[in-house]
């Protein structure tokens, strides 16, 4: 080789380390998976995401300031064995299961554990972030859904739907015809939405559940899409899911007790397909900590403690808050129980921890305590039917209003009660003075709203509109 052509040979490589960028230089080849950084992304949440330390992952990629990384940089992911491509982190969607997403992503069961460093399937709750290769099934002709009925088998399903039954082993990540069992859900040709719930019946073709990550004292909202026909119940953390049925399907409205310890618990669906076909589903969801504050212990008069007085009136009152009316009267979200001027004027929160006369705290403040004086004006906050009126040693002067679907409100303390049981109510229509009645340190009104007889917080009812 002549003197002068080594010499640019080697100028040219000089020059392509000068100007190698550091970010994309260890793209690891074909076989590493890597992640394309997204406008937004910061290393700190690259690194989250993919569950690595920010150091294997700067090691990994010869990054040597965390600050820079640049929207479009291929970023190897260290650490992740047996996977290869183009990476990315999705929400896992109610409806999912380590099967269904197996089969989604192309990727089997036990691979898509590794990945994702699953020891347990639970860990698959409705809300988690899983890591997924991209595009994996993207021209696949399988990306519709089939019910694998009871006595059916898998080539019986095949003649049925025209398909080859080896495809669908394929792509169901099948050993043989004899592996799939009945109340699978199988891939097979046709379109579905890409959220549709791949564990659930193929008449269900979406779920929606608000929010997926719940928090004490909040409101669940659980929509099913589905054709009518189909009878529907469900559970959630144990307690009762009641479905009205509405034009896109079903929903369902359920209160998440402000003192469930955080954790994961059941949501479950069950029910009968129109074909008499039955189905059943469950996968936990996370409650949070709402991380409520400690109120200052409170001093009140020791005979509205007395638990032969306490007990029977909590009895009562958990069960006035317990019939489903089947009719939804409010459209809109709730009004202000309070004159202007007091709307927002709060002296207690919902949820806040309570303890009395410097005893421990093993109660939750369950409303939201209006600003106001004896005989202050108070008014109904949605249409509604009063179901109860009363004056109690607790709870003082009281007034319960029915707003369908399990959806109650309570007013507490009131001095003066104006309207009786069995009276329906308008938005703004005055209702009861307020007053310093029961279990009281100074006049205020409690309101309370009731879901699925659950307490739940009252702000939410003011600042948007369910369902």
């Amino acid at each position: 080789m002549r003197p002068s052509r080594l010499f640019f040979i080697s100028l040219a490589l000089i020059l392509s380390l000068i100007f190698y960028s550091p970010v994309t230089a260890q793209d690891g080849g074909q076989d590493q998976p890597y992640y394309i950084v997204q406008e937004g992304d910061s290393l700190w949440q690259i690194a989250a995401r993919f569950g690595v330390p920010v150091t294997e992952l700067q090691q990994a990629n010869n990054i040597s300031d965390a600050s820079q990384v640049f929207t479009g940089a291929r970023l190897v992911i260290p650490g992740l064995s047996g996977v290869s491509g183009q990476l990315d982190t999705v929400t896992v969607a109610y409806g999912e299961t380590l099967r269904t997403l197996s089969r989604r992503y192309g990727l089997s069961e036990a691979t898509m554990a590794r990945l994702n460093r699953l020891v347990n399937p639970a860990e698959l709750y409705a809300g988690a972030r899983l890591i997924v290769p991209v595009a994996e099934n993207k021209n696949s002709s399988l990306a519709g859904r089939a019910d694998l009925t009871s006595g059916q088998s898998l080539l019986e399903l095949a003649v049925l739907r025209g398909e080859d039954p080896w495809s669908l082993i394929m792509e169901n990540n099948l050993q043989d015809t004899w592996s799939a069992v009945p109340g699978d859900v199988l891939r097979v040709a046709g379109s579905s939405s890409a959220d549709a719930p791949a564990g659930l019946p193929e008449a269900i073709t979406k779920i929606e559940v608000d929010p997926l990550l719940m928090l004490q004292g909040g409101t669940t909202v659980v929509k099913v899409y589905a054709p009518p026909g189909i009878k529907l119940s469900g559970l959630l953390a144990d307690r009762t899911l009641n479905f009205f049925p509405q034009e896109y399907g079903y929903v369902a409205l359920q209160g998440i007790y402000a003192m469930t310890p955080p954790g994961l618990y059941p949501l479950t669906l069950q029910g009968e397909l129109s074909n008499g076909e039955r189905f059943a589903f469950s996968q936990d969801v996370l409650v949070e900590d709402a991380k409520f504050p400690y109120d200052p212990s409170l001093n009140v008069d020791p005979a509205t403690l007395d638990p032969a007085v306490t007990g029977p009136e909590s009895k009562l009152w958990a069960s006035l808050g317990a019939p489903v009316s089947p009719e939804k009267m409010w459209n809109s979200q709730f009004v202000s129980p309070v004159p202007k001027e007091f709307t927002n004027c709060w002296t207690s929160l919902f949820g806040n921890r309570r303890s009395y006369n410097g005893g421990t705290y093993d109660s939750f403040h369950s409303g939201l305590d209006f600003c106001g004086q004896v005989g202050t004006e108070l008014y109904a906050v949605a249409p509604g039917k009063v179901v109860y009126t009363n004056f109690l040693t607790v709870r003082g002067g009281v007034i319960v209003i029915d707003h369908g679907w399990g959806v109650y409100t309570a007013y507490d303390h009131l001095s003066k009660i104006l309207v009786q049981p069995g009276d329906a109510v308008q938005p703004g229509q005055l209702v009861g003075l307020g007053g310093a009645t029961g279990r009281t340190t100074g006049p205020h009104l409690h309101w309370e709203v009731w879901v699925g007889g659950v307490q739940v917080n009252p702000v939410d009812w003011m600042q948007r509109v369910y369902p």
